[in-house]
């Protein structure tokens, strides 16, 4: 971010979180950063020592493990992981984003039996929605769970289930009733006693490669009874559709960050590098291009830091808003990381600069979280 702006939700409580989070990232993680993309996932040691400076489960009650803060604290962890330009730490879908998925849907008892091994890192928790033909659109989802006696036996094939390989436990959605939304469950699967659950590879994508992204098979997985997140049938999708939109404005904080580290990086590169006689810098299109850049990158800003204000002051999230920001930002995060990366020149396209895997790990960001067509499609439906 740049220095002359400072977050309106910014305090001195977060100041010294942002300080002990970029002392993780520059420690635990960057050092290790091209090993963990060869790998497909980080060293359990890192998750665990994240767990030890209470960065995970940030916003969780502490009467469960969490820290007990706000999303604020959470996009201030978001922040201090773009400016590394890391995506291998995987904090969004794994400490942000899947623990909210059992507050307010899981039982007390539940969240006391779950929750503190999931905050400590002791365990990892995977949300297993996503189908082969069921990936934006959640009410076509086809997996089963049919129950027998104090038991449900789930049958069905999830894929891009982030932390799929390195997950204790999987939170998977399936259908207990008939067609569409009222007809979704969720059930929690502790993987190590389950016969029939099934990790059938790593997958190979274009970026973010330090996050192990899995093909899951249930074949037969009996789950008990009291693993039916809530304890009750058919509530499952309200309970998606609350977490997707945390989901959605945190996507739109990482590309906002993103964005703002790219033009950073650039600037840099612009002012020190030296062509026909002058550095980058110095030529008219080279500051046009960059400012452009950073009023985009600012403008997004401002909005995510309207939002992430109103959490803070406890005012509901209005899930167009968060729809907004996440099209938005992506969208801009990837134009903006592409003009950053075409100042760079051929250096731009070699994997050992910053700028490429900013690249690289932008392109999802338009994807996951619900495409950005099917997004604005949702927006015109309120117009």
């Amino acid at each position: 971010m740049p220095a002359s702006y400072r977050s309106p939700w910014m305090t001195e409580e977060l100041d010294l979180l942002r300080a002990t989070a970029r002392r993780f990232f520059e420690e635990e993680v960057a050092p290790h950063a091209a090993r963990f993309r060869a790998q497909h996932h980080i060293d359990r040691e890192v998750w665990l020592r994240a767990g030890e400076l209470g960065l995970l489960c940030m916003s969780i009650p502490e009467q469960y493990g969490g820290q007990g803060g706000t999303f604020a604290h959470e996009a201030v962890v978001m922040e201090e992981q773009a400016r590394i330009c890391d995506t291998s730490f995987g904090f969004v879908p794994g400490a942000l984003n899947a623990p909210h998925f059992l507050m307010g849907t899981a039982s007390h008892e539940q969240l006391l039996r779950w929750m503190p091994d999931i905050a400590t890192g002791r365990k990892m928790l995977s949300v297993c929605i996503t189908e082969p033909d069921a990936g934006t659109d959640v009410k076509a989802l086809r997996t089963t769970a049919r129950r027998e006696g104090n038991e449900y036996v789930l049958n069905g094939n999830k894929i891009f289930i982030t932390h799929g390989k390195q997950a204790e436990l999987s939170l998977i959605a399936a259908r207990t009733g008939g067609p569409g939304a009222k007809g979704i469950s969720l059930f929690m699967v502790e993987v190590d006693k389950t016969p029939g659950f099934t990790i059938s590879k790593v997958l190979e994508k274009i970026g973010q490669n330090g996050l192990d992204t899995c093909e899951i098979f249930l074949d037969d997985v009996r789950v008990p009874v009291d693993n039916l997140v809530g304890g009750e049938e058919g509530r499952g999708f309200g309970q998606l559709m609350d977490v997707f939109v945390r989901e959605r404005l945190s996507i739109g904080v990482t590309g906002v960050a993103s964005a703002e580290r790219a033009i950073e990086l650039t600037i840099e590169h612009a002012k020190n590098r030296k062509m026909l006689g002058q550095t980058l810098w110095d030529f008219q299109n080279t500051r046009f291009t960059l400012a452009e850049c950073q009023t985009e990158a600012r403008i997004g800003r401002v909005f995510i830091d309207q939002l992430i204000q109103q959490l803070v002051e406890g005012q509901p999230m209005q899930p167009n808003d968060a729809i907004m920001a996440k099209w938005w930002c992506s969208d801009k995060q990837c134009q903006i990381i592409d003009r950053c990366l075409q100042l760079f020149g051929g250096y731009g396209y070699m994997c050992e600069y910053p700028i490429a895997q900013l690249y690289m790990d932008a392109r999802v960001q338009r994807i996951y979280g619900g495409s950005n067509e099917t997004l604005k499609e949702l927006i015109s439906r309120t117009l």
